[in-house]
């Protein structure tokens, strides 16, 4: 007999990444990213036809994601993170198309079970939204007899991206040594 999930559910990958690029990476401690807000974006053409306004809930996924990429690589990746729950968020003022997203982490706890972050997103030094994010690990056993070895979380595309900012961090205090 077979497990129905196992052969019936697809592996998900992420369609969209909302972190253009990692600018600081302080591992276990705190994740910087930007995201570059351009008008040949598709989300702006429905929101808002005439007056290009980023979707806050893509600004929270932004902050997820870079709150989940700390909690991971805290982890070497060997856990899957998954949000479990936004405690609360708020927004502050809306951004439009042309403006440069600033995404902050902090960790705040990690434990076997999951974590949590505070994360804010800046235009320049103005608050646009804050929140408490929790990422939960999912069990090792079902998750392997669900999707297998494929970490559905943490796809290449991200590795590669925080591999690029952990390179540049090195290189950079390699610099201020000297």
């Amino acid at each position: 007999m077979t497990d129905f999930a196992a052969d019936h559910l697809p592996i998900i990958i992420m369609r969209w990444i909302w972190i253009d690029r990692f600018v600081e990476f302080q591992r276990g401690k705190s994740a910087k990213a930007v995201k570059n807000l351009s008008l040949a974006e598709d989300y702006f053409d429905e929101h808002f036809p005439g007056y290009p306004v980023m979707p806050a809930t893509l600004i929270l996924e932004g902050l997820a994601q870079t709150g989940g990429i700390l909690v991971g690589d805290a982890n070497d990746f060997r856990e899957k993170v998954v949000l479990a729950k936004i405690p609360w968020a708020r927004c502050h003022r809306e951004v439009l198309a042309g403006s440069q997203l600033i995404y902050e982490a902090d960790l705040l706890h990690l434990r076997p079970e999951g974590a949590a972050v505070q994360a804010r997103a800046r235009v320049d030094e103005d608050l646009i939204m804050d929140a408490e994010i929790f990422f939960a690990h999912l069990d090792q056993a079902r998750s392997q007899e669900l999707f297998g070895d494929h970490n559905f979380v943490f796809s290449g595309e991200l590795k590669d991206m925080l591999g690029l900012a952990k390179t540049l961090a090195n290189r950079t205090e390699a610099k201020s040594s000297n």
